[in-house]
């Protein structure tokens, strides 16, 4: 007693679960017998609802089996087994009193060995849900006494989205600091993963150089598995939620954040961390392809106990492409790719290095450290597959790191095995002196304080304010469904184009319906493929007129549904007639073309300022005249109005895209609208019921004059309108929508599955 730096209990509460049984309860065996010696002493607490009596004979089961490393002499692991066992007991802790008998004992048990106390760690191995009840418990009635530490270890998921993570930690942080907080994400313990900042820091004098976008090509972060645990967990989270916004996220960080002075300084590290994800550029639904393996609906039916009918929207398998907005990395894409039942069981974070050489001579005749034309690239290997071992991999060509020889030998007398198309002799090679679990390095680092190797609350929120907007904009995306293992082929490769992934091998088509609705053609499909169809005929269309006319004029509506088809032209379409395009607006919202809210300045975003159309051929609405907004004594109206005549054939269009409002509005021609739905003017000032109020708008007569329109409607939020305007006919004063009807052109329907079908 009075040698000790202090006495620590440790309380896991769910000891007789899964993953106290797996892993939880060897790593604080482990703990106990590295630090034995340290001064500290040690009880361990096991601790969950079930009764004392089974509960004593679930916990004691597991620990007679706990296991010593192969390194260990029999008679000390014996010795120190039989220890551990008479240090640990169990408690049933399901009421405030049980905590308060708890504490009272830790307390008797100080006083009798007269030992004084050094802190409390408690391990929740439990669901979230249960999180608040125990921290109320454990705040109120089990806080050592003060000059003694507490830390709170918690294990995901930590929240389903932003909302949640929010709700989730501003309960915990009711109860307990910061700094008592350990969120455990355990592919921070893993060799290869916790390696990744080390071997930067070790290793800059060569890195300092190319570890940037002038050099690197791209950076890869996968992990393929073959099964699917528990269904019950996985139909609620999915492959994102599961494995991406957490494991994979951190090791991207791991990557693409500045080294901090000092690798060993947690704050430094985590500050770090936070600017490398503040970075990140926001997700988009084309950032992402998404997959389920075709056994997985039936799987959950079976053991989910649901209808034959229920359809999972639950994806097992992403592929999201990264970029980060910093000046290291700018335009360097980071693939993160996760899947169920694929072809293997492996996980890795590769950099490739852009190669500028060509080898003239024969590449046989060079050896891997002298040949500049193989690929150069580093591999933090995490396990299984081909090497089925951690493992760090840098390529010959590049340098020979420097590694710790405590903790990494070189690989000698390599195989012939091939990785990533080169032979294991192509690279340096190097795999841990010992292996470790990943949660007793984790546990290790909780005994030590080492705060960095955990999810802070501000770490956390960022992740999750990076990953919703995806999550919210997949919800309704169609999955690419696969059969699983081997037989997947190329079915999930998929590739980069203008910042965007999308499938290599295209699907089977069955999604279009063409049919008619309201009289007119109907183009229906699942929104991405409906925006696809839509801007090849435009494309279409306009090569057509200007190999007619010489000409092509294009009116465009505002709003938020074009915004994907803007950027699917500018993505997409490089044999667009761009030179002989006047583009021209449908209307326009009464505020200067520099404000957000501008229907012009979303068309400059994300079409004008990717495509190459003449300056002149761009005809802004002139809302903006003599510093004032649409005011009518400046005849904005008529001034656009004059412009048409003068640079349109008979003022007909040759295409107009429209969309739709819930309310059944087009363009700016609203419900009971006093201008523009008849009449002689062709362009007019309207008001809106939504802010901002005014705006200027083609007028209906002038629309019913173009050669062709186009209606695009997208969203579940369109539903009832779209069923409504399929039953009524031509009212265009309570739906002015209803009113689109060109006079010698055509009129095209374009509505995805989820507005026409809801």
């Amino acid at each position: 007693a009075e040698a000790s730096q202090g006495h620590i209990s440790v309380v896991l509460l769910g000891a007789t679960g899964d993953l106290a049984k797996k892993y939880l309860w060897q790593g604080l065996f482990q703990l106990y017998m590295d630090q034995v010696s340290s001064g500290h002493s040690f009880t361990f607490h096991g601790a969950a609802l079930t009764a004392l009596e089974p509960g004593q004979r679930l916990m004691f089961d597991v620990l007679k089996k706990l296991a010593c490393p192969p390194d260990e002499s029999p008679d000390r692991c014996a010795v120190l087994k039989d220890q551990f066992l008479k240090l640990s007991q169990y408690h049933q802790l399901k009421t405030a009193e049980n905590y308060t008998a708890l504490n009272r004992e830790i307390k008797t048990l100080l006083r009798q060995e007269g030992l004084k106390e050094a802190g409390r760690i408690f391990y929740f191995s439990v669901p979230p849900f249960a999180y608040t009840e125990i921290a109320h418990h454990i705040n109120s009635s089990c806080r050592p006494p003060p000059g003694a530490w507490l830390r709170v270890v918690l294990e995901k998921p930590f929240g389903h989205d932003l909302e949640s993570a929010q709700q989730l930690a501003a309960e915990l942080t009711s109860f307990f600091r910061e700094e008592e907080m350990y969120r455990v994400d355990h592919y921070l313990g893993k060799h290869a993963v916790a390696h990744i900042l080390p071997f930067r820091d070790q290793n800059r004098q060569f890195l300092d150089p190319i570890w940037n976008r002038h050099h690197v090509e791209r950076g890869e972060i996968v992990l393929k598995e073959l099964k699917v645990g528990r269904i019950s967990f996985y139909e609620q989270y999915g492959v994102i939620r599961d494995v991406l916004q957490n494991h994979l996220t951190e090791a991207l960080m791991f990557l693409t954040m500045e080294l901090p002075g000092n690798v060993s300084r947690a704050e430094e590290v985590l500050q770090c961390k936070l600017q490398a994800f503040q970075s990140l550029r926001g997700l988009q639904k084309t950032s992402a392809v998404l997959g389920q393996y075709q056994a997985y609906a039936s799987q959950v039916q079976e053991e989910l106990q649901k209808a034959q009918d229920y359809i999972s929207t639950t994806p097992t398998f992403a592929g999201v492409l990264i970029h980060s907005d910093n000046l290291r990395w700018e335009g360097v894409p980071f693939l993160l790719t996760s899947g169920k039942a694929l072809d293997e069981r492996v996980g890795y974070v590769r950099v490739l290095f852009k190669n500028r050489a060509y080898c003239t001579q024969s590449e046989t005749l060079r050896d891997a450290g002298h040949s500049q034309c193989k690929a150069k690239q580093i591999i933090f290997y995490i396990g299984h597959g081909a090497l089925n071992t951690p493992a760090v991999l840098v390529s010959r060509n590049l340098f020979r790191p420097v590694m710790p020889e405590d903790s990494w030998k070189e690989a000698v007398g390599q195989s012939d095995m091939h990785v990533f198309g080169q032979p294991l002799s192509d690279y340096y090679v190097y795999s841990p002196v010992k292996e470790r679990d990943a949660y007793s390095v984790l546990i290790s680092n909780i005994y030590h304080a080492r705060k960095d190797f955990f999810i802070t609350t501000e770490n956390l929120l960022a992740s999750w304010g990076f990953w919703t907007p995806l999550l919210e904009s997949i919800s309704h995306q169609p999955l690419r469904l696969y059969p699983g293992g081997v037989e997947n082929q190329h079915l999930l490769d998929f590739e980069m184009v203008s910042g965007e992934v999308a499938f290599t091998v295209a699907e089977p088509v069955e999604l279009m319906i063409q049919a008619k609705f309201r009289q007119s053609p109907l183009v229906s499909a699942w929104s991405e493929d409906l925006i696809s169809q839509l801007a090849s005929d435009i494309e279409e269309t306009a090569s057509r007129t200007v190999a007619r006319s010489g000409q092509f004029h294009l009116a465009l509506s505002g709003g938020s549904s074009p915004v994907v088809l803007f950027q699917r032209l500018a993505r997409h379409h490089y044999a667009f007639p761009w030179r002989h395009t006047h583009i021209w607006l449908v209307d326009e919202r009464c505020v200067p073309l520099t404000d957000t809210e501008s229907n012009f300045f979303s068309l400059h975003n994300h079409l004008l300022q990717s495509v190459r159309v003449p300056y002149f051929s761009v005809h802004p609405m002139p809302v903006h005249l003599n510093q004032r907004l649409c005011v009518e004594e400046d005849r904005g109206t008529e001034l656009y109005a004059k412009e048409i005549m003068a640079l349109v054939v008979n003022a007909s269009f040759d295409l107009v895209l429209l969309g739709v409002g819930t309310d059944g509005h087009t363009a700016s021609l609203f419900p009971q609208s006093k201008s523009g739905l008849e009449g002689a003017q062709a362009v007019v000032l309207t008001e809106s019921p939504v802010k901002p109020h005014q705006r200027m708008s083609l007028s209906l007569p002038l629309i019913n004059k173009a050669r062709q329109v186009f209606v695009l409607v997208l969203g579940k939020g369109k539903h009832d309108i779209t069923t409504l305007l399929s039953r009524v006919g031509h009212q265009p004063r309570k739906w002015p929508v209803s009113g689109v009807s060109p006079s010698s052109g055509q009129l095209v329907w374009y509505v995805d599955y989820e507005a026409l079908l809801g």
